[in-house]
């Protein structure tokens, strides 16, 4: 479990494909704190860490996995938010994020407002329902507060958010262009909610 606030940006080393594919991470955490079996966030996707080296940490990544997120953040040199998993007694500055990926969503549009980025993301129709103005969602393991919303295509939506100056700083959104993919992970009482509601129906 996380909460959507990065601690560090790593990079992407090497892929090595053995059925799942083997992903190496350089990271600033220092790797002798992390044991073997850990999970971490890469870019809003929950992965257990596999093997370490100090600066660098490996994780196996399925092709379950590989077919629900962001393709472009599994080739070497991609840039990945990190977040090491929630303790008991941290500070929950975001919201709870599971590390679970709903759907991929694109960058429609990048506006520069004063020091921050507004961005638009559509995102498909699966995942309509669950995102509201006001609303909390993880973008790319970034917790973030939904501006506004509105149609997409295809019965998708397309909503807005703000990105601050820091967040830009801290996190991959700084180098963020229309047209790149970001995984979207929604709420988790917004899906506990629509499980209810699509259960009460049947």
């Amino acid at each position: 479990m996380f909460t959507g606030i990065i601690t560090d940006i790593g990079t992407v080393t090497a892929v090595e494909p053995r059925g799942d594919l083997r992903v190496r991470i350089a990271t600033g955490y220092d790797t002798a704190g992390i044991a073997l079996g850990a999970s971490i966030s890469c870019s809003g996707v929950c992965l257990t860490v596999v093997d370490k080296a100090p600066g660098e940490f490996a994780v196996d990544v399925s092709g379950e996995t590989l077919r629900h997120s962001a393709a472009a953040q599994w080739t070497a040199g991609a840039l990945l938010n990190l977040e090491r998993a929630l303790k008991v007694g941290d500070e929950l500055g975001g919201h709870i994020v599971t590390g679970h990926v709903d759907a991929v969503g694109r960058v429609a549009a990048l506006d520069r407002e004063g020091g921050s980025i507004k961005l638009t993301i559509e995102a498909p129709a699966s995942v309509a329902p669950f995102i509201a103005a006001k609303g909390s969602v993880a973008l790319s393991g970034v917790s973030l507060t939904v501006n506004g919303v509105g149609p997409g295509a295809d019965g998708g939506i397309r909503f807005d958010l703000n990105i601050i100056p820091h967040t830009g700083e801290w996190t991959t959104f700084g180098g963020l262009a229309v047209g790149d993919e970001v995984n979207v992970e929604i709420d988790v009482l917004a899906r506990y909610l629509g499980r209810m509601r699509d259960v009460l129906t049947l």
